[in-house]
């Protein structure tokens, strides 16, 4: 992942004044006269300089103490689809093999810095840089799928034998002619209440799912390269599409029940270890000791610990859904912050399944 560097303080008062959309998700700012943190497009009357600190994400305000805005609701806001990412990715989609270039995202009516700036904070990266991974991706693909080298320069739009060669080294380590037979996992972002998921599948099974914003997720990528030996590109497949209408559901609060098939990584006791963690219901918790005992394994419980902070599936493996003894938010990958509200969204759920249905609540 490439870092943005954020703007000077006087750059992100002035868009702070002036409720610039383009900062929406890029950075918030906590007023310390209030001990609240808000969004640049909120209608409250903006505070002095002095009292602003700037933050680029909602943890930071969180873990500083800060309380999210009742009239902007920065929280709920949170990974909302901008419509800018949207209507270029969607473009992207329709058409991932054309060379992109910076005026045509001018011919589609966008600012190419808002649009840099925009992307590099929500995805670490440029929207020319996600076409090109795009583009040389599906040449590696086809190269793999045994099309010839030279056909596949010609439709990822490279001139020079020379330039697509590099491009193709640069990207995996090795040339065109090493891809052939070689398998691909795809990864694509999917939107939530609570910030960008990335979500890794091939055809068959879900491998990864993680928030875009998780500190391990480049680790994580390199771990699951070495377990699968296949590189990643970008794109979807069938399987990304049903997780993301099942997330679509889940956040919408109208069911916690995840189909999609999932790929056997892990050891045999982790893999034990996230099954019993899908069989606890949503709107449940238990401890870590809990979850050892019910294995019938009371002795293990660093062990069933460690077993749930190496699940890559978030989510769908409910690893939030632990706290521990003393009934504390221990630790979680994607932030404490993102831990609680998903057990909070996980217990409205509940609550109202539960009045619908005369069940009896999960406490």
């Amino acid at each position: 992942m490439m870092l943005f560097k954020r703007p000077d303080t006087e750059t992100l008062y002035s868009a702070l004044v002036n409720k610039d959309p383009a900062y929406e998700g890029v950075a918030y700012v906590c007023v310390t006269s209030t001990r609240i943190f808000c969004r640049f497009t909120c209608t409250a009357r903006k505070p002095k300089i002095e009292n602003c600190r700037f933050r680029e994400t909602i943890a930071e305000c969180l873990e500083a103490g800060f309380r999210p805005c009742k009239r902007c609701k920065p929280m709920l806001s949170y990974g909302t689809a901008d419509e800018t990412v949207s209507s270029l990715l969607t473009a992207l989609e329709n058409e991932p093999a054309r060379r992109w270039r910076e005026e045509d995202v001018v011919a589609l009516g966008h600012d190419p810095s808002t649009v840099r700036r925009t992307f590099k904070r929500r995805f670490g990266m440029s929207f020319l840089e996600i076409a090109r991974l795009r583009r040389v991706g599906g040449a590696a693909e086809s190269i793999a799928s045994g099309d010839a080298v030279i056909g596949a320069q010609i439709d990822a739009g490279y001139e020079s034998g020379s330039g697509f060669r590099a491009a193709i080294n640069q990207f995996f380590g090795a040339s065109p002619a090493a891809m052939k037979g070689r398998g691909f996992l795809k990864g694509d972002w999917i939107d939530t209440p609570i910030g960008p998921m990335l979500a890794v599948a091939d055809d068959h099974a879900l491998h990864l799912l993680e928030f875009a914003d998780r500190p391990a997720l480049a680790a994580e990528l390199k771990r699951l390269k070495a377990r699968t030996g296949a590189d990643m590109v970008l794109g979807r497949t069938a399987v990304t599409g049903q997780i993301a209408a099942e997330l679509a559901a889940y956040f919408a609060g109208s069911s916690a029940i995840f189909a999609t098939r999932l790929a056997g990584h892990g050891t045999p006791f982790e893999r034990d270890v996230w099954r019993n963690l899908r069989d606890i219901p949503a709107g449940k918790i238990v401890s870590y000791s809990a979850l050892a005992t019910s294995m019938e394994r009371p002795s293990a419980v660093r062990a069933v610990a460690r077993a749930n902070g190496a699940n890559q599936i978030a989510i769908v493996v409910p690893c939030h859904r632990v706290l521990g003894a003393d009934g504390s938010l221990t630790g979680y990958g994607g932030g404490l912050w993102r831990k609680k509200w998903l057990i909070e969204h996980e217990r409205r759920m509940a609550s109202a399944q539960g009045k619908v249905q005369g069940l009896p609540l999960a406490c």
